[in-house]
């Protein structure tokens, strides 16, 4: 392990974390002191501390073990190397150089570099190196503005589950995915009190117990905007929007991409199915539709169909007809629109959109 060069990078701060701190422990001088490893805390406040980092950094790969063996120099939780102000700023980018040059010359046998950082701009020289020549992982969080993003949390929960000996029933877990959304810190953590609370005895979790314990996130949030625009509760709907922009008022793409789109896109390919297809439940309608029908559906990562947007979709989708489903794709498409290319207020275009969405599905449009 020697002279080697590690880094553990990625969006998801909480996997990086113990990932990169695992990786220590692996790489670490096996019976070694304190006076064998240097952990060099990589916050910055400016482009001043960030050099300061490097230098530090640089230092501590120069110098050797006092009392020879392997060392091992962590640069931790590393913020400045992103495309942020600080990132883009000349002295931090001379400090970033000066340590690439050092990583380039070549690290002495017994000396073992490790970064861990969330952030880092993949388009300059630095993370083009590392992608060569360090033992890199990647751990970035689940994009929800993806369709198929409720599989990989799903699959994400249920195997921490497994770890703690839980089961969910199926609709505990689809709301509990849509409670906790992708952040893997909130997940463990809310799994953790589920466990606490259940005890030895009963082991399944159940709705209710997800709704009494589990708090709405940022994705709980966009999943409750999408219910309520099921069920026709605009005034729902728009409050849990001004909820959601209150945290972050530069959210109404994400609320529009990641909670209406998608939920008026299932409703309508879930229409599609059940006109089209042939038989009574949704899979054998699934199974029978014609291909033309088929390419359209929306798909995983993998290019497998996204059943189960479309199943919940199924579910609820008999009130709707295909025309007023037609006509409100086509409002939502023109709101996204609006909210890229106008300087139109946003939370009044997500407002409008609700109103008429509400207005185009009401039983009298029909």
């Amino acid at each position: 392990m020697a002279g080697e060069i590690h880094a553990v990078l990625g969006t998801d701060e909480a996997v990086v974390a113990e990932k990169a701190m695992k990786l220590f422990e692996k790489v670490k001088p096996e019976g070694g002191d304190d006076f064998a490893n240097e952990i060099i805390d990589g916050t910055a406040a400016n482009s001043e501390e960030a050099y300061e980092i490097c230098k530090a950094v640089i230092q501590a790969l120069q110098t050797l073990p006092f009392f020879g063996g392997n060392k091992v120099v962590w640069l931790k939780n590393a913020n400045f190397l992103s495309e942020d102000r600080t990132g883009k700023a000349e002295m931090t980018q001379n400090g970033i150089e000066a340590l690439l040059d050092v990583l380039k010359d070549g690290l002495a046998d017994d000396v073992i570099f490790l970064l861990s950082a969330s952030s880092i701009s993949k388009v300059r020289r630095f993370y083009k190196y590392l992608a060569s020549n360090a033992n890199l992982q990647v751990h970035d969080k689940i994009d929800t503005s993806k369709a198929g993003w409720e599989d990989q949390v799903r699959r994400l929960v249920e195997k921490q589950a497994t770890r703690l000996g839980l089961t969910f029933h199926p609709d505990a877990l689809e709301l509990f995915v849509m409670q906790v959304g992708e952040d893997t810190r909130q997940i463990r953590s809310e799994l953790e009190k589920l466990d606490l609370h259940l005890g030895t005895e009963q082991r399944e979790i159940g709705i209710e117990l997800v709704r009494t314990m589990v708090p709405l996130s940022r994705e709980g949030v966009i999943f409750e905007i999408g219910r309520a625009i099921e069920a026709g509760d605009g005034l729902r709907a728009m409050d849990l929007i001004d909820q959601r922009m209150e945290l972050d008022e530069k959210s109404a793409i994400s609320i529009m991409r990641a909670a209406i789109i998608p939920t008026m896109r299932n409703l309508f390919m879930a229409k599609v199915v059940m006109s089209e297809g042939s038989g009574g439940s949704f899979a054998s309608c699934l199974k029978s539709l014609p291909k033309r029908f088929q390419d359209s559906l929306p798909r995983t990562k993998a290019g497998k169909v996204n059943t189960w947007g479309l199943q919940q979709a199924a579910n609820k989708v008999g009130k709707f007809s295909l025309p007023q489903l037609k006509r409100a794709m086509a409002s939502c498409l023109k709101a996204d629109e609006a909210l890229v290319t106008t300087g139109l207020d946003h939370q009044m275009i997500l407002h409008r959109l609700i109103t008429e969405l509400v207005m185009i599905n009401a039983p009298s449009n029909r």
